[in-house]
């Protein structure tokens, strides 16, 4: 990583990149490994502005692992600077970049997260799995604020009573069931649960439409980014709730903007696993200054 400076004192850092998609949830990824990488709030927001940066949803960070039983430590940082404990589609796309980059040979991993650590599977085909943490369905342990866990809860926005799933996939998903995906309030009501009052860390807001026991329509406001073109935690969640509701089977496929994900929850107690498409679509370096 090189560094340079101007007149003014500022210091430039140069930073190696490799930018990622997964059913066009977009990331940049990068190797911790072997270069040294620090990310202040600052630089990850420079770095995720589409405008002035690079431009993507989160920011992924592999670095070697504090933990002898795992491989890598995975981290995860949304646009606005805020870190993540959890990313379906960042894991799949670290799958494949951690193969592309020789950073090793295994295709079955466990990455360390901020939340429940995660396995990734890497298929001879270059497709990527990953298998989530188990659904909590407790309040506390989203967190949400709540006297007992339910399988729907009223929630009350700006004077409308509403009625949702709650679940954590290691990070937490509210999830709405609306008639019609692609008219739902993304962008009018999604703000506003994510920050609402009961949920102390916010929550990740999906609006799911049932098309069949075995398909679903999905949009995801995510917490510090907005409206994303896929989410693959938020897909778990809307899939396990569907299916803890008893209206969708174990296997399901996710309609998405991006794209199409395939989610598997065979029994209560396992991970969810998380397939679908992954891209590398170009690598770079970025300078950047403090």
């Amino acid at each position: 990583m090189a560094t340079g400076s101007d007149p003014t004192g500022a210091t430039d850092v140069k930073l190696l990149f490799t930018k990622m998609q997964g059913a066009g949830n977009d990331f940049v990824v990068i190797d911790g490994v072997t270069q040294p990488v620090e990310l202040s709030s600052a630089r990850i927001r420079r770095i995720a502005d589409r405008r002035r940066g690079i431009g993507c949803d989160q920011v992924l960070l592999v670095t070697p692992p504090d933990d002898p039983d795992a491989d890598f430590r995975y981290s995860i940082f949304n646009a606005d600077g805020s870190r993540a404990a959890q990313c379906g589609n960042g894991a799949r796309c670290m799958g494949r970049f951690l193969r592309e980059k020789h950073l090793t040979r295994k295709r079955d991993l466990t990455l360390l997260t901020d939340g429940e650590p995660l396995s990734l599977s890497v298929m001879e085909d270059g497709r990527v799995v990953a298998g989530l943490a188990t659904p909590q369905f407790t309040p506390a342990d989203i967190p949400f604020l709540a006297d007992g866990t339910a399988a729907q809860y009223s929630i009350d926005v700006q004077g409308q009573r509403l009625s949702m799933g709650v679940v954590s996939m290691g990070n937490p998903h509210a999830i709405l069931m609306v008639d019609d995906c692609d008219r739902a309030p993304v962008d009018t009501l999604g703000p506003l649960l994510e920050q609402h009052e009961r949920f102390p860390d916010r929550v990740n807001v999906g609006f799911m439409q049932i098309l069949s026991p075995t398909e679903i329509k999905l949009r995801v406001f995510e917490r510090g980014v907005g409206e994303t073109e896929a989410c693959g935690s938020g897909a778990c969640a809307a899939a396990v709730h569907g299916i803890a509701l008893g209206l969708l089977q174990r296997e399901v496929s996710v309609q998405l903007p991006g794209g199409k994900l395939s989610i598997s929850w065979l029994h209560d107690e396992d991970r969810v696993w998380l397939g679908g498409p992954t891209r590398t679509v170009f690598d770079g370096s970025i300078l950047l200054r403090d």
